[in-house]
């Protein structure tokens, strides 16, 4: 079977320093990477990290991995807007959501292409990011600034 992805758009507390949810890993700076590679060959000016974005979008990918579910809704009834807002970030704007992915450019390439996806990492009024990774569950939360 395919992987699964899932977007949408007009998208607990981080904890302070680099640790926690806010810290992005290592697979999601090379998500970030190719992200802004994308955005780079169409125009568009480099998203800069936002550590409640990651947060945000950790805890969602988290969340989809331990209850099984692959989703913009929390299984708790919580939109890409609430957890942003819920980690102090004032103004979300994206979210694209995928499963089954083992490497960020397998899962970048799966985002590309999907129009609604690419539709999100494309828009260039965007200037935010947060990524997510669990156990192939990936959250990209984008923020207009």
């Amino acid at each position: 079977a395919a992987p699964a992805a899932g977007t949408a758009s007009s998208a607990g507390a981080a904890a302070p320093g680099g640790a926690g949810p806010g810290a992005i890993t290592a697979e999601g700076a090379a998500v970030v990477e190719l992200t802004n590679a994308e955005r780079a060959a169409a125009g568009c000016e480099p998203l800069a990290v936002d550590d409640r974005l990651t947060a945000a979008a950790q805890l969602h990918s988290e969340d989809m991995d331990a209850q099984g579910y692959m989703d913009h809704t929390s299984l708790d009834g919580r939109s890409p807007w609430d957890r942003a807002h819920a980690q102090g970030y004032p103004n979300p704007g994206a979210e694209n959501v995928a499963k089954g992915y083992r490497t960020a450019q397998d899962v970048v390439r799966g985002w590309m292409d999907s129009p609604g996806h690419r539709a999100n990492i494309l828009d260039c009024g965007l200037r935010k990011i947060g990524v997510g990774h669990a156990n192939g569950a990936w959250t990209q939360v984008f923020g207009w600034g």
